[in-house]
């Protein structure tokens, strides 16, 4: 989808992308051959080739710094499949909803072939040097809730990747909701022991944790391995999807 993108471009917007869509142009190389049966004057053509030879010399470099401040942020998800080789799932666990009152317990953080975990008191300022590695961080609601609760207890930490809020582009398709039910929805079943938890759960396991049951905390990870682990399960079950409705809007 990467590939089909113009809107990272400058002046350019989703009412002119989805007109060089539906002038049957659906790809940078594809402009720069047919640039002549699109209906834009001259000039915006011009600038638009421009930037495309930019953007192919960025994607072969694998300047994700340059997609992740030009492209608008809810658009992140479109450079997936291009940067799919350096990701995050990124989940935390906290004491509570306030940062800067409450704090982390864990994060997991899952790059597609191992998942790790985090723990308060133990190796949680590891994520200092850990997060900052990744080209994309895939989260479920974590522009609003894990990346500023991280940032705060952290502000070192410089978040300049990709960042692909599963929440909001699985609303475009109809999948709405907390990320345990988009789980049902799309087939995903969890272990018998984690099942039914909640963030809620995850806090009082970790209260049970901190009286001195380790296997709360057990517990604790194995739910939080599951939710980074199904982030990776749900991008690749959807992203035909998201590519499919993004492109029918161009017939609306």
């Amino acid at each position: 989808m990467l590939k089909s993108t113009f809107i990272h471009m400058p002046t350019i917007g989703a009412t002119i992308e989805k007109r060089i869509w539906s002038s049957g142009i659906r790809t940078w190389e594809e402009f720069l051959r047919e640039r002549e049966l699109i209906p834009l004057p001259d000039k915006k053509k011009s600038l638009i080739c421009a930037s495309i030879v930019d953007s192919i010399d960025r994607l072969k470099a694998q300047d994700h710094r340059f997609f992740a401040s030009s492209l608008p942020t809810s658009e992140h998800w479109r450079a997936y499949r291009y940067f799919s080789d350096s990701i995050a799932c990124v989940d935390i666990e906290t004491t509570g909803l306030a940062p800067g009152h409450d704090s982390i317990t864990v994060v997991g953080i899952y790059d597609g072939k191992e998942a790790r975990t985090y723990v308060k008191g133990i190796d949680l300022e590891d994520i200092i040097e850990e997060l900052p590695k990744y080209k994309t961080l895939i989260t479920f609601n974590g522009a609003r809730f894990d990346l500023p609760f991280i940032k705060k207890e952290f502000p070192e930490i410089e978040f300049d990747q990709l960042h692909i809020d599963l929440m909001y582009p699985l609303r475009r398709i109809g999948l709405c909701g907390g990320l345990k039910k988009i789980e049902q929805m799309l087939g995903i079943s969890r272990t018998e022991e984690t099942a039914g938890l909640s963030g809620f759960d995850a806090v009082r396991l970790w209260k049970e944790y901190e009286r001195g049951n380790n296997r709360s905390l057990d517990i604790l990870l194995e739910y939080n391995r599951e939710d980074i682990v199904n982030l990776k399960r749900i991008i690749d079950m959807v992203y035909d999807r998201l590519v499919e409705n993004k492109f029918s809007q161009c017939l609306k």
